[in-house]
């Protein structure tokens, strides 16, 4: 490895043979897009806005002063599972990510579990998305009664899906422009906020208790074990979706190493604005009014902009608006690549694995995700507001495990090569683990709190369960029942074998990282 790493570098191979890949009308578009624009569409997946307005109450409310600790905290898992998506991308560069790479080191059931996990991540929250997307920008332009008003809300909701959705259909390219655009206007409101809130607080102008920063905000295990754990469960959440970069690995220029490079430096950025923005919430306003106002979730930063910014609050309005906004059209992307991913190797039905003719992207697996999406969103509103946030909950599950399996997956296929180096063995072996490992945790502990339904927003029971459990149980059992049916039916996919990467593709790859910027 040693020899591979400071001597002449072998040629790098061709993608494996079952990735079914090539430049044919029939397939994605090739190199559309840059290391930057995947940067930023893992970003904007992620609804940096949003995810801070809707988690930092609550956080606060659970750990006080020391929620930025459980922010720094939270990033650790996603960082080590970062690393096992970017060396995994690296062996194969396949659109369905997860699925594919889990297929390959543990056999078709596994990856078509983790499959549907993913695609069924879009249709969770989509329209919660989508639905947030509308209420602050009816916010930011004054509109407050047609944001309290539901079903304008969810009308002008189900357009804004269906027209992202379009710009997802007209091409990879297009979408990187729209998120280009937003994330530059998200990242600078945010910024203005951040900045204006700290003067503030230095400065004795705060309306609020605020409260000077200190060092000792950063230590997670300051509030104890029980309340790190519940702020943990809320932050993953936080960081989730950044491995949209990841499933444009077909489309991004330099396949076998920028999307990698671009998931993991998307949690990094991520952690920074994370950081900086919790401090200076909990600075301006105190764990006091946060712990208050936890139940307000996103609206907090409503609440919280007109005491900062004063006649200039809508800015911070029109950071949540855009990052809900460009996270409806990111999200849609790993759930439609995925389909893409898992039709092509004959998982689900051939229809997915359509490819549109002129603009290049999975249409019919682009539209069938925003179209269900869209009935769960109305559906389930249909139940109660707390239903759909209950809905948002049961994420946490599906997030937890997919991005465990492809944790043990990554040192599971480079088994043979762990030990070559001390640099596969902590980047693919240990790290990857510890990062699973942390995560299954999570998920055992999410699903007893989830068991009782006073933990849910709807504080009401659903077959003696909190209602989050019986949805995360009811997408399991359904994906089971698909994926039994699709084995009775089309039997090629499932006599797949697990293998073991390649030695000559592993040393040409990861030699070809090290010498990399």
């Amino acid at each position: 490895m040693a020899d591979d790493v400071t001597g002449t570098l072998p040629p790098l191979p061709p993608p494996p043979p079952s990735a079914h890949k090539g430049e044919g009308p029939g397939e994605l578009r090739h190199n559309a897009i840059g290391f930057l624009d995947a940067l930023v569409i893992g970003i904007n997946s992620t609804s940096p806005a949003y995810s801070l307005a809707a988690v930092i109450g609550p956080v606060v409310a659970l750990v006080g002063i020391y929620a930025p600790g459980v922010v720094l905290a939270s990033f650790v898992p996603m960082l080590l599972i970062a690393s096992a998506f970017f060396y995994l991308n690296r062996v194969d560069q396949d659109c369905g990510t997860t699925f594919s790479w889990v297929t390959r080191a543990m056999g078709p059931w596994a990856g078509w579990i983790g499959g549907w996990a993913i695609m069924m991540t879009g249709v969770l929250v989509v329209g919660s998305l989508a639905d947030v997307a509308i209420g602050f920008g009816l916010l930011t332009v004054g509109l407050d009664s047609w944001a309290q008003n539901l079903v304008v809300r969810q009308l002008l909701a189900v357009l804004l899906i269906l027209v992202m959705t379009a710009v997802c259909v007209v091409g990879t390219e297009a979408s990187a422009h729209v998120q280009n655009v937003l994330i530059l206007a998200q990242v600078a409101s945010l910024l203005a906020f951040a900045v204006v809130a700290l003067y503030r607080v230095y400065s004795g102008t705060g309306t609020l208790g605020a409260v000077e920063p200190e060092i000792g905000w950063l230590n997670p295990f300051g509030a104890g074990g029980g309340a790190l754990t519940a702020g943990l469960l809320l932050g993953v959440f936080m960081y989730w979706g950044w491995e949209s970069a990841v499933n444009l690995t077909e489309e991004v220029k330099n396949s076998a190493s920028a999307p990698g490079r671009a998931g993991i430096w998307s949690t990094v950025i991520l952690l920074g604005t994370y950081l900086s923005v919790g401090i200076a919430v909990v600075a301006f306003a105190g764990p006091a009014y946060l712990a208050e106002n936890a139940g307000e979730e996103e609206f907090i930063f409503a609440l919280l902009a007109r005491q900062v910014m004063g006649g200039w609050d809508w800015l911070v309005l029109f950071a949540v608006s855009t990052s809900a906004l460009a996270s409806t059209q990111t999200t849609i992307i790993p759930s439609s690549r995925t389909g893409l991913s898992m039709a092509r190797r004959g998982a689900l039905p051939a229809v997915f694995a359509r490819i549109h003719p002129r603009f290049r992207t999975p249409h019919v697996s682009t539209w069938t995700v925003a179209v269900v999406a869209i009935v769960w969103y109305l559906v389930v509103s249909r139940i109660s507001e707390n239903a759909l946030l209950d809905s948002l909950t049961a994420l946490s599950l599906l997030i937890a495990f997919y991005y465990a399996l492809t944790g043990i997956a990554c040192a599971v296929y480079y088994r043979r090569h762990l030990t070559e180096s001390v640099r596969n063995f902590v980047l693919i072996g240990v790290g990857p683990v510890i990062g699973a490992g942390l995560l299954l945790w999570l998920l055992a502990e999410s699903v007893i709190d989830m068991s009782d339904p006073a933990h849910s927003y709807s504080g009401v029971s659903w077959l003696g369960l909190g209602p989050p459990l019986v949805i995360g149980i009811f997408i399991v059992i359904v994906g089971l029942l698909i994926m039994v049916g699709r084995r009775l039916t089309a039997g090629a996919f499932w006599r797949e074998r697990p293998s073991v990467a390649d030695p000559d593709l592993v040393h040409g790859r990861i030699a070809h990282d090290s010498r990399e910027p």
